[in-house]
């Protein structure tokens, strides 16, 4: 699996990943739904370090993702803006 994280990259994950991933996206989910800051940033730090541990994929090459992830440091109204434009977290 490919995930990128934006403004930063991709990384090959092991499809198991994706497990692990899933109630990080559902927890990024929630929180972007009730406004809750703590809850977001913590969760996105999350699915950072997890997506990191993986393979950095070399910056000459380019591969679809298959889950996108908000940079470092968003916000919450940024992701927000993000789903409701282009829907592009985690999947």
């Amino acid at each position: 699996m490919i995930v990128r994280i934006l403004g930063e990259g991709q990384y090959h994950l092991d499809d198991s990943a994706q497990d692990k991933l899933g109630p990080l996206d559902a927890e990024l989910g929630a929180a972007v739904d009730r406004g809750d800051n703590t809850a977001f940033q913590a969760a996105l730090d999350g699915a950072l370090a997890l997506v990191r541990a993986g393979a950095p994929v070399p910056a000459e090459t380019i591969e679809p993702s298959d889950l996108i992830l908000p940079r470092e440091g968003a916000s919450l109204d940024e992701v927000r803006k993000l789903l409701a434009e282009d829907g592009i977290i985690l999947s």
